[in-house]
């Protein structure tokens, strides 16, 4: 059976083309997917086209997915992160 923590997550270590590397919580990620998602020059991932909602999509991409093309040399990526206390 797999360890509990293995499905925890404290924030998400997020990296953009020429931005530093920013800690985000997964709310705050799941806004910056949601707006990402809106722009009409991003092309998103044909699984997504099956849910009505951008939040739906949103979620969908942020538990799925590592990484989103936002454009010519662009990138979006965001990788789970747990924290020691």
């Amino acid at each position: 059976m797999a360890d509990p923590i293995m499905h925890q997550e404290d924030g998400y270590i997020v990296l953009e083309a020429d931005r530093p590397e920013q800690f985000m919580t997964a709310a705050e990620l799941q806004l910056k997917l949601e707006k990402l998602l809106s722009s009409s020059d991003i092309e998103i991932p044909r699984e997504l086209t099956k849910f009505d909602l951008m939040s739906e999509k949103a979620s969908y991409l942020r538990d799925n997915y590592f990484e989103l093309d936002i454009g010519e040399n662009k990138f979006l990526q965001w990788y789970v992160v747990r924290l020691e206390k």
